[in-house]
């Protein structure tokens, strides 16, 4: 039998339901106003790759067009894509709310009051991981790719979907990557890591780090390998800081000797 304190596997399965209800709610509430402005988002996805474009071929008009598309429904469907990608970030606070609130009666009671700082939280460092991305690591990408294609004097036709995948693929992947503090405080918090250990074994993560970035950053170029793993080693040690702040007071150790 289930003790009366806890729910029941039918329960919980109505409890994510019921979250993942309210998660499309939100991002389909979002949507309905991106999918409106996706003109104006294209525009702004668009700005990078522009600009590195008119800095290293200025005079070419023709050069700042180098957008286009073979099957007639990739534009509609980069758009909504887009759009969908767009609506996602706009309801992030929603999504790490209902995250909570599924875990939260899991939680201890002291635990279940940090639900307002997890949620403000993880959603300062998604959206701001993913700012970052925008800003400085796709900048980043941007610039060495067409780099290299000036170099070999190439001309740039890039197609709608192939550069939405890059943009996409580079943005919410450091939105994730910017997660990792939080994941850490959790694991501090369950006692499953501590700052020390992560201090011992800081070698040992510095290789899956670059191994991480040499096959799941976008670009495949070394560049962009050893510009995210600086950025991921950065965080790794902003989480040891954070280890360090959120793991429990070791408990004093009783002498039975006596």
């Amino acid at each position: 039998m289930t003790p009366p304190d806890r729910s029941t596997f039918l329960e919980h399965l109505e409890e994510l339901r019921t979250r993942l209800f309210r998660v499309v709610a939100a991002v389909g509430a979002a949507f309905a106003v991106t999918y409106y402005f996706r003109s104006a988002l294209w525009a702004w996805v668009r700005l990078p790759l522009s600009k590195v474009i008119e800095r290293q071929t200025p005079g070419s008009p023709a050069a700042l067009s180098p957008f286009g598309f073979t099957d007639p429904v990739e534009p509609f469907l980069s758009g909504v894509r887009l759009a969908l990608s767009v609506a996602a970030l706009v309801a992030a606070p929603v999504i790490f709310h209902q995250l909570w609130a599924f875990i939260g009666p899991g939680l201890l009671p002291r635990e279940r009051r940090l639900a307002v700082p997890f949620v403000i939280v993880t959603s300062l460092c998604f959206l701001g991981g993913c700012a970052f991305g925008y800003f400085q690591g796709f900048a980043f990408l941007a610039d060495v790719l067409y780099r290299e294609a000036v170099m070999l004097d190439l001309r740039a036709n890039v197609h709608m979907g192939d550069y939405l995948d890059l943009f996409l693929g580079t943005v919410l992947l450091t939105g994730i990557m910017f997660e990792l503090p939080v994941l850490f405080f959790f694991l501090a918090r369950l006692r499953i890591v501590t700052a020390g250990w992560m201090l011992k074994y800081w070698r040992h993560a510095t290789a899956l780090v670059v191994i991480f970035s040499a096959f799941f950053t976008p670009g495949d170029v070394v560049a962009t390998t050893i510009f995210f793993s600086a950025v991921l080693l950065g965080l790794y040690f902003i989480s040891i800081v954070v280890v360090w702040f959120a793991q429990p007071a070791a408990r004093p150790e009783w002498n039975t000797s006596e």
